[in-house]
């Protein structure tokens, strides 16, 4: 298990989407941002609740290398549900996350695999502007400029974020991420692929 990173705000109070998915899913879905984000069938045996912030590296890093082992052979076989909480560490992530939440559901996971992908790009690059680099994996997605400058300035949303990452604390004693609830059991860190499956058998 590696380390992780603790939250910030608690202390201060490179996959391509296609644009015309953005459009189906808009018509189909009526999901609103407060929607609960998923994967996985609601029926799995096993439900993980992932918490998680899209500029921690050990994120990026579980996303990128572990995901791509999980999603095809936990979730995809009806294993495992995995529901998204946001636990942002900063600002930058704050920002990440309700742009994430403005999109078709159906989008929700592959938009924040893409940021974990290029985190290096949008959110650690020399003299970057977050807002524009954010919005170019935003536009990737579909997204246009008014519905990016609305999410940005979504303050229900905004407090909507922080309230749950205050009840992850309170409930859970989450202070880092990523943090995992497995059928109830809390494991804190980034797993890989092995130490990830063990856990959700034991709990299947």
């Amino acid at each position: 298990m590696r380390l992780f990173r603790r939250s910030v705000l608690s202390l201060v109070g490179a996959s391509v989407i296609a644009p015309s998915a953005f459009a189906a899913a808009s018509s189909s879905s009526s999901a609103t941002p407060f929607s609960e984000r998923s994967i996985g069938s609601p029926t799995a045996p096993v439900t993980a609740i992932e918490y998680f912030s899209l500029t921690c590296t050990h994120c990026a890093e579980f996303g990128t290398v572990t995901m791509p082992q999980v999603k095809p052979n936990l979730v995809d076989t009806g294993k495992l549900r995995i529901i998204y909480r946001d636990f942002p560490l900063d600002d930058v992530a704050l920002m990440a996350a309700q742009v994430a939440r403005y999109l078709p559901v159906d989008q929700y996971y592959p938009f924040i695999e893409a940021l974990f992908a290029g985190q290096n790009d949008w959110a650690f690059a020399p003299g970057v502007n977050y807002k524009q680099s954010i919005y170019k994996y935003a536009a990737l997605a579909g997204m246009d400029q008014e519905t990016y400058n609305a999410a940005l300035a979504d303050t229900k949303l905004r407090a909507f974020i922080l309230n749950e990452q205050q009840v992850a604390e309170k409930k859970y004693n989450v202070n880092a991420t990523p943090t995992f609830i497995i059928n109830g059991k809390i494991m804190p860190g980034a797993m890989d692929y092995a130490d990830f499956r063990a856990a959700v058998n034991a709990a299947s």
